[in-house]
């Protein structure tokens, strides 16, 4: 099975399993990984985002015009941003690194 790992806030690495098929949002949830993801991947928000390492950034597909849109809505954007949500886990992303921001901004909170 694929392994996906996070990088906490805090630094701390935890490699998971990633089942093919999954997004890295609904693998963080899991996991217990401090992901939230307020829309439920619903692709409304972008409190999944995450940052993809860099050396794996290039083996993701393009992001799509809707998540471009919410990543612009996101706390600390970074080149390779990505919303947790819209990465779903094949054999290929196996090792995939990924790290969650210090912050997020949940537009849906009132």
């Amino acid at each position: 099975m694929p392994k996906l790992t996070f990088i906490d806030r805090d630094g701390n690495r935890h490699e998971v399993e990633a089942p093919v098929g999954l997004s890295v949002l609904e693998i963080a949830h899991r996991n217990q990984i401090d992901l939230e993801g307020a829309c439920e991947g619903s692709l409304a928000c972008s409190t999944c985002h995450v940052v993809v390492d860099p050396e794996d950034y290039e083996r993701l597909s393009e992001a799509s015009e809707d998540e471009e849109d919410m990543l612009d809505l996101a706390f600390g954007l970074t080149a390779t941003s990505r919303l947790g949500c819209q990465i779903i886990m094949t054999e290929e992303l196996d090792g995939l690194k990924v790290s969650l921001p210090t912050g997020s901004r949940n537009m849906m909170a009132g």
